[in-house]
């Protein structure tokens, strides 16, 4: 059994999805080099994986809850949200998809004229319905109960009947051969058909997702047009970006590599 502070930190993850070095040493009272050591134990044990200045659950078959997510990487979210949008002219049809940083990238686009958007996140249509320039168009299909996320085959003909100028996906891992990775094939394959349906495919991850890993794929960074990201801690990566005539944004490029 591990000790009861790795336990301690394994809950506060499940709660958070993220958890920082500096906070967790304050909490408990240790210094910042007994905490890394107790995430470097349970990355070990693949419990969980490093990320700059913290850890995240290493989930390989089950994705965090939303609530979570949410809360993983805010600011980096953020600052993706903004170069999006800044690539995305008015007047353009889009599809936006299931995840957190998507949602972040339509809050950034509220100020847009004449955006349609067509999505099957229910919280996406939440931030963008107030506003009289941006039409709307939900797919139809299953809600999944856990995150608003419109899934099935239904979803799938609905999105097949469009052909948009751009396409803004995310992904849950990004493995380090350039496969997308995704927990759940349903969301999989409507993520697979909005892909095809669009000019211009736009990946908005932060970099939170190479140090995850997920059972379904969703495709390879080769079929991307633009890769947004706040920082991309991987030279693999880097490379197949350029050899695959993909465009690497990173939003927050000053951002240190993971944590050794």
């Amino acid at each position: 059994m591990p000790p009861s502070r790795q336990t301690a930190i394994l809950e506060i993850a499940k709660q958070r999805g993220r958890v920082m070095v500096d906070e967790l040493a304050i909490q408990f009272g240790v210094t910042p080099q007994t905490i890394r050591k107790d995430l470097n134990d349970l990355c070990d044990r693949k419990l969980m994986a490093r990320t700059h200045g913290g850890a995240i659950l290493a989930s390989g078959i089950e994705n965090v809850g939303y609530e979570a997510r949410s809360q993983i990487a805010a600011r980096e979210k953020a600052a993706i949200g903004q170069a999006v949008a800044s690539i995305i002219p008015n007047e353009a049809s889009l599809f936006i998809n299931i995840g957190t940083t998507t949602e972040a990238v339509a809050q950034a686009l509220l100020q847009h004229q004449g955006l349609m958007v067509i999505t099957n996140n229910i919280n996406v249509a939440h931030i963008m319905r107030p506003y009289p320039q941006i039409e709307v168009v939900i797919v139809g299909g299953v809600v999944r109960s856990s995150d608003g996320g419109i899934v099935g085959e239904a979803a799938i003909d609905f999105i097949r009947q469009f052909k948009v100028d751009y396409a803004i996906v995310g992904t849950s891992a990004i493995d380090e051969d350039g496969s997308l990775l995704d927990y759940d094939f349903r969301e999989v394959k409507v993520a697979q058909a909005i892909i095809a349906n669009a000019r211009h495919v736009i990946l908005a991850s932060d970099q939170t997702k190479f140090a995850r890993t997920a059972p379904v794929r969703i495709g390879s960074l080769k079929q991307i047009h633009t890769f947004v990201t706040d920082h991309c801690p991987s030279d693999r990566i880097r490379q197949i970006c350029a050899d695959s005539d993909v465009e690497l944004i990173e939003a927050l490029p000053e951002t240190a590599e993971l944590d050794a």
